[in-house]
């Protein structure tokens, strides 16, 4: 499947800006399941100051703001062939050992909720399947409402409460997995949806290192395993390290974001 991608995020800052930068994630690899034609990142109000693939081999760009800007508009846009392999990445590995993949972090720490979560699990001793129970679990434990979370919200806080969107389904699996010892890893990308072409964030999904097969994908806001319809950009240990577009900022006022995304066929 041949996907074009379209995504812009234009901040506007209430007075201008003494000094920013922004770290950006928004380049895909290819890779097995998906390969790029073209690909363009084009950026207005800023410089770029690096150029270059971070430990866990994601593009990343870093870019520092004019001086008294108002606006920064961030644009991504290409195409990017995909193929259905049942959410299977396969056997890719970069410089990050894969125990690291276990080590917990300030998002995905467990508490008595994820613990108890990883204990109520029936599969025993075949990996890819208690995977694919965590994330049909998950996907029932946790309501996907938009507005009831934020970026700062925990994998324990969002089990808790019971609702979240893609980034906190992602964050419980990851600290249930890693509880049960199992590598884990966040993944930010694109979903092409089937009921709408106009998106208003990126997508989240989480890749489990699964012994004979390598990182499988699990998108438990949805339950099921990545197919034709989505494409990586990035991963990491959780959000923060994966997240497309990061930063700071100095400088009184207040910013806001507007995000337009299309992805079609």
């Amino acid at each position: 499947m041949l996907l074009t991608i379209k995504h812009t995020s234009r901040y506007q800052y209430d007075f201008p800006v003494q000094y920013a930068v922004q770290r950006l994630r928004l380049h895909p690899s290819s890779a097995p399941g998906q390969k790029v034609i073209d690909w363009t990142v084009t950026v207005h109000g800023a410089e770029q100051e690096a150029n270059y693939r971070d430990g866990y081999g994601n593009r990343t760009q870093l870019v520092r703001l004019n001086r008294d800007a108002t606006e920064l508009v961030i644009e991504a846009a290409g195409q990017v062939e995909t193929e259905d392999r049942s959410g299977v990445l396969g056997k890719v590995y970069n410089f990050m050992p894969t125990w690291l993949y276990e080590r917990e972090t300030a998002l995905t720490r467990p508490g008595d909720a994820v613990r108890q979560l990883a204990a109520s699990l029936n599969v025993k001793g075949d990996k890819l399947a208690l995977m694919h129970e965590l994330m049909d679990t998950l996907h029932s434990a946790v309501a996907y409402t938009p507005g009831t979370t934020n970026i700062a919200t925990t994998a324990e806080e969002a089990l808790t409460l019971g609702t979240g969107v893609c980034q906190d389904h992602t964050h419980v699996f990851l600290a249930v997995a890693r509880v049960l010892k199992i590598p884990a890893r966040y993944v930010s990308g694109y979903l092409m949806m089937l009921d709408s072409i106009e998106q208003t964030a990126t997508h989240a999904w989480a890749e489990a290192h699964i012994d004979g097969l390598g990182w499988v994908g699990f998108d438990a806001a949805n339950n099921i395993c990545p197919n034709e319809h989505y494409v990586r950009i990035a991963c990491g240990l959780d959000y923060n390290e994966a997240s497309p577009i990061s930063g700071m900022r100095f400088g009184p006022g207040m910013e806001s974001l507007a995000v337009d995304l299309n992805v079609e066929q």
